[in-house]
């Protein structure tokens, strides 16, 4: 099995923790900036904070938009975390800039106006049921917790792309997957075991 994972190095987000949790779960850790390199490896994290444009600007000079195209078109795995996981959608509210268009929908700001007055950011811990079936969800039950910090959330066009989902004032998708691009809200770098296992479970596919 190919433990190798490459983490995309945009200089955004904390990756260092990303690659200790990896690591932890039996990875093998190369950071790539240079978007030639990702078909060197089978699987790729694309971690991220900060704001949607600035993230997608960074990926678009690098040439990583094209590159990350190419390489799920030829079969390697693609795991998005937090930003990272939105920046996987057609377009996003935060911003003015198309997104990768790899799983389609939009990332949207939380609201509630409507409905309970929650806070924004949505911060803490929360729990994730799965919504369909999939390698990234074993061993994780209905006491599955993980570490979420984000003020978007992604609305899949295909609710068949939904792979994990979360409440917080409404149901939202905590996870997606199309094919071998897999995307996920919260932060498993921050979820102790319960992230360990998803992890586990990315370097294992």
């Amino acid at each position: 099995m190919d433990k190798q994972v490459a983490i995309i190095d945009l200089g955004i987000g904390n990756i260092g923790a990303v690659a200790n949790m990896l690591r932890r779960a039996g990875g093998n850790v190369c950071f790539v900036s240079d978007p030639n390199k990702l078909t060197e490896f089978s699987k790729v994290m694309l971690p991220g904070v900060g704001s949607f444009d600035t993230a997608i600007i960074k990926l678009d000079t690098a040439g990583f938009r094209s590159a990350l195209h190419n390489y799920v078109s030829n079969g390697g795995s693609l795991l998005g975390i937090c930003l990272g996981m939105q920046l996987l959608a057609d377009e996003s509210e935060e911003g003015e800039m198309p997104g990768l268009g790899l799983i389609p929908g939009t990332v949207k700001r939380f609201s509630f106006d409507q409905g309970p007055a929650l806070k924004v950011p949505h911060m803490g811990w929360n729990k994730v049921m799965y919504s369909k079936p999939h390698p990234m969800a074993e061993g994780l039950d209905e006491s599955a917790r993980f570490y979420f910090v984000h003020s978007y959330y992604f609305k899949c066009v295909c609710k068949q792309d939904e792979l994990f989902r979360t409440q917080y004032g409404t149901n939202f998708s905590s996870g997606i997957q199309r094919g071998n691009v897999i995307g996920v809200q919260f932060h498993p770098e921050k979820s102790h075991r319960f992230g360990m296992q998803l992890i586990k479970n990315f370097v294992e596919l």
